[in-house]
């Protein structure tokens, strides 16, 4: 059984700047061991990326606040993160989840037995889209999320996330 991680959106502006809060600061440590504790062929990354007319998407209008605008700072994965992600395949997704990163895991997994497991940011956005997604193309497949290595908007809303994903039969560890 193939294992792989999935470390969504460790971006600078969810961990210390646009959006950035203290609970997303407080998780990169065990973000980068649960990144080394994975074969660096086992390891994928996401990235949250909008073009400079973010305010004049849906998104932008319901959240006014740009960020993850491609090639600004924010946008960047956190510089000690990115070094643990260098080979990794990176997806870069203009919403909360990423079709096409379910569609290449779905051809994954005609292929072989696999098991996903998800971290990073934000629990109750991009971490439930994509589980939910992946739980969708892949209903047979097991998948996690280790809520030590999430943070979500406010902490309320991170147990909220968890609870949505323990009901679709996603496995939370450490939550």
């Amino acid at each position: 059984m193939r294992k792989i991680l999935i470390v969504i959106d460790m971006q600078n502006d969810f961990i210390d700047a646009a959006l950035g809060t203290k609970e997303a600061e407080a998780i990169v440590d065990a973000v980068k061991e649960k990144i080394r504790s994975y074969p660096a062929e086992d390891v994928i990354a996401t990235m949250d990326t909008h073009l400079e007319n973010y305010m004049e998407t849906q998104e932008g209008k319901y959240l006014p606040v740009p960020h993850c605008i491609k090639g600004s700072a924010g946008w960047q994965i956190r510089p000690d993160i990115a070094e643990l992600l260098s080979g990794a395949k990176i997806y870069e997704k203009p919403t909360f989840g990423s079709t096409a990163l379910a569609a290449d895991l779905k051809a994954v997994a005609q292929e072989e037995e696999i098991e996903l497991e998800l971290i990073g940011l934000c629990t109750d956005i991009c971490v439930v889209s994509n589980a939910l997604l992946l739980k969708a193309f892949m209903p047979e497949v097991k998948i996690s999320v280790d809520a030590a290595c999430c943070a979500g908007v406010t902490p309320d809303k991170h147990l909220a996330a968890l609870e949505t994903m323990r009901s679709c039969q996603i496995q939370v560890i450490n939550g």
